[in-house]
């Protein structure tokens, strides 16, 4: 019984943790950029595009195509910082609750966002 009362205890801590992670990620924001900075790209961290910012000089319809690749490139590399501080957040999180079969931690547990 001992046992189980110490995982309930680590569980509770486990779920505020994530609770407060998703709540920093909610305000957080992250900057992507491509075409040395001409287009950018904001995301929520939950990864909500919340701003696309196009420099007035790509606005050419004969550069129609480098205009939305340059915009698939700054949203990659948004999304890309936006999985680094989710990682790193839910490995803060997680941090010291062993969990039985995850070797201490969560090991490959995926958010749904």
């Amino acid at each position: 019984m001992k046992n189980l009362a110490g995982m309930m205890k680590q569980a509770q801590q486990m779920q505020a943790k994530m609770q407060e992670m998703q709540a920093k990620l909610e305000a957080t924001l992250v900057e992507g950029a491509a075409g040395g900075g001409m287009v950018k790209v904001t995301l929520s961290g939950k990864g909500d595009m919340k701003k696309l910012t196009v420099d007035p000089s790509l606005v050419d319809p004969e550069e129609k195509e480098v205009l939305e690749d340059l915009i698939v490139a700054a949203h990659a590399d948004a999304r890309a910082k936006v999985e680094a501080m989710m990682a790193e957040e839910m490995q803060k999180a997680t941090a010291g609750i062993n969990i039985p079969g995850m070797g201490g931690g969560l090991g490959g547990f995926k958010l749904p966002f």
